[in-house]
């Protein structure tokens, strides 16, 4: 299971949702009359955040709550998620902020296993990546539901990793490549080294400037091959990861071509899984 989140991001997702009470549930004055609530999945889905949905109804003043599957887990359709049992106002107050959380991470977990799993029937072992174009303050829950997918977060921020871009380039000058790579590893000696590359020739080039790992941006599988086969003379070739419009559907192709890795955002894009809520009066 991915690492959990805490206690105070929980609380302050479930004050954003309900920072002055419930209206209707004390309007209609049933909010001390004990009840049940029953999460379950419409869709076969990676379920991803059950345990985060578990402590909010707990957090929300529910008694007790019972967990039936894990993040990571492949869930059929029509399965329970969650048992929750408390006071009407505790799971009105619980129940939207945990089944939302639920939805939103199970669907981008869903989508990352799909494309793992594409790619993997070109390569057994081909491994994939998120970037970090995620919406912002989303973090924490995103890489929980990539992980859960069974991918690798890309990059958790600009702290952590050293990826020289065009963008980064364009104030080098006509500073040749081996150069800044030099300066970089006497900066950042225990950082890998990554470049993106735009076409066959700049991969090449980068390779023999000595990176550890050459980027390629929006080459498709035919170019990811030829560079490969580019570099195969070398004693110590980098590693290569093609990002731009990877997903499901060329997966495999890429993984077939010879990229190590794959590096994509699709799984943001994912729609949310459909998780049902039904409560009970106790």
């Amino acid at each position: 299971m991915p690492f959990p989140l805490p206690d105070a991001r929980l609380l302050a997702m479930l004050h954003e949702d309900i920072p002055y009470g419930d209206a209707t549930t004390r309007g209609l004055s049933i909010g001390e009359m004990p009840g049940r609530a029953t999460f379950a999945t419409r869709s076969t889905m990676v379920a991803c955040c059950v345990e985060e949905a578990e402590r909010i109804m707990l957090l929300a003043g529910c008694r007790s709550v019972q967990r039936f599957h894990s993040s990571g887990a492949q869930i059929e359709a029509g399965s329970d998620l969650l048992l929750a049992e408390g006071s009407a106002a505790a799971l009105h107050r619980g129940a939207k902020v945990a089944q939302t959380l639920m939805e939103v991470a199970s669907g981008v977990a869903t989508r990352a296993r799909r494309i793992l799993l594409a790619a993997r029937e070109g390569r057994p072992h081909a491994a994939v990546a998120c970037t970090r174009k995620h919406l912002p303050g989303t973090k924490d829950v995103m890489l929980k539901a990539i992980m859960a997918g069974g991918c690798a977060p890309h990059r958790l921020g600009l702290s952590d990793s050293v990826v020289v871009f065009p963008q980064h380039r364009a104030f080098l000058g006509r500073k040749p490549p081996y150069l800044w790579v030099a300066d970089l590893r006497a900066s950042q000696p225990e950082r890998k080294i990554t470049v993106e590359a735009e076409s066959v020739d700049e991969v090449t080039w980068f390779a023999s400037a000595g990176v550890d790992c050459v980027q390629v941006d929006k080459l498709s599988p035919e170019q990811i091959a030829e560079a490969v086969r580019a570099m195969a003379g070398m004693s110590k070739r980098p590693m290569i990861a093609a990002t731009g419009g990877v997903n499901e559907t060329n997966a495999r192709a890429y993984a077939e071509a010879g990229a190590d890795l794959l590096v994509t955002s699709a799984p943001y894009s994912a729609p949310p899984a459909d998780i049902s809520v039904r409560m009970t009066s106790a």
